[in-house]
């Protein structure tokens, strides 16, 4: 079995980076066995944006802080969870993620994960500026029946995903690719009622029986997709979120590298989401995220 470690230095991945993305995985490890036993109420605040938070939300950004901390090559975090950007050393790398993805689900014991996003910020940077192509790395960890994360760099090639087994992430599978085939994951369907553009296009998926995969969080919805090598997830704007929901920066744009990386693609409607500059830490964008005709024909639709 190849250990993440050893994939690494197999494919020859910079150093520093390397470190970076080890200390990714090692925070999975910690968030994975918190999961299991930890509380799952409400932590009686809320983050940056006014969103409840629950306690695990809390405590994963805690421990996430605490692993980077650790590496002295990360200097920059941004959180789904803070309000500001947190400078914890002189280290040239940033790290934008979110926490704990889909911590709605928690109580209710359906699949959750992490998304994380790694940049070369140099000295004194900052993530105000930078477009999704000028990250380094993405990752996005699944906690679900198994525990696995799928990882890709800008001068590699491909997505692998890799799977915790006794105590190690292992390669188990060195070729995630997203061709075309019907599946949906539709979010926001509040918006067909505002939308008869929205509404054409759900009602070509069922027409055209399209077969319907969707949780409610977003990691596994586009991990779902990106391993079975098909399908579309979408959220389109409304009233309530006229820029969109997500967040850019946090589950967007890395989300979006891993889906090109593996063949795919991912758009706002009419922008690629890895072109889009990042303006504000909370910017959000509507995200249609799959198979490259997919979201072509989103893009068609909603035009």
């Amino acid at each position: 079995m190849t250990t993440f470690k050893n994939f690494l230095s197999e494919k020859g991945v910079q150093e520093d980076l390397a470190s970076v993305l080890l200390t990714m995985a090692e925070s999975f490890k910690s968030i994975n066995a918190q999961i299991r036993t930890a509380e799952v109420g409400k932590a009686g605040s809320s983050n940056a944006y006014g969103e409840e938070q629950l306690a695990l939300d809390v405590l994963s950004d805690r421990l996430i802080q605490d692993e980077c901390k650790k590496n002295s090559v990360i200097g920059l975090l941004a959180s789904e969870e803070l309000p500001e950007e947190m400078k914890i050393g002189d280290g040239s790398f940033g790290v934008a993620y979110d926490p704990l993805d889909g911590s709605s689900l928690v109580d209710v014991n359906l699949a959750v994960g992490t998304i994380v996003g790694i940049y070369d910020l140099g000295e004194g940077g900052s993530f105000i500026g930078k477009k999704g192509d000028e990250q380094l790395a993405s990752m996005a960890a699944v906690y679900g029946p198994r525990t696995t994360f799928l990882v890709a760099t800008r001068d590699g090639e491909g997505v692998y995903e890799f799977t915790l087994k006794d105590g190690d992430f292992v390669l188990t599978n060195d070729s995630v690719k997203v061709e075309e085939g019907k599946m949906f994951a539709p979010g926001n369907l509040r918006a067909v009622n505002e939308s008869p553009k929205y509404f054409e296009l759900v009602k070509y998926w069922m027409d055209e029986q399209y077969t319907l995969r969707y949780s409610g969080g977003m990691v596994p919805d586009v991990t779902q997709i990106l391993l079975k090598g098909k399908g579309i997830f979408s959220y389109p704007p409304y009233s309530k979120y006229p820029q969109g929901k997500l967040r850019l920066l946090f589950e967007c744009a890395p989300l979006g590298m891993l889906m090109e990386k593996a063949g795919g693609a991912a758009s706002d409607g009419s922008v690629r989401i890895l072109e889009k500059s990042l303006e504000a830490l909370e910017q959000r964008t509507p995200i249609f995220v799959g198979s490259k005709d997919e979201v072509r024909r989103c893009e068609e639709y909603l035009a």
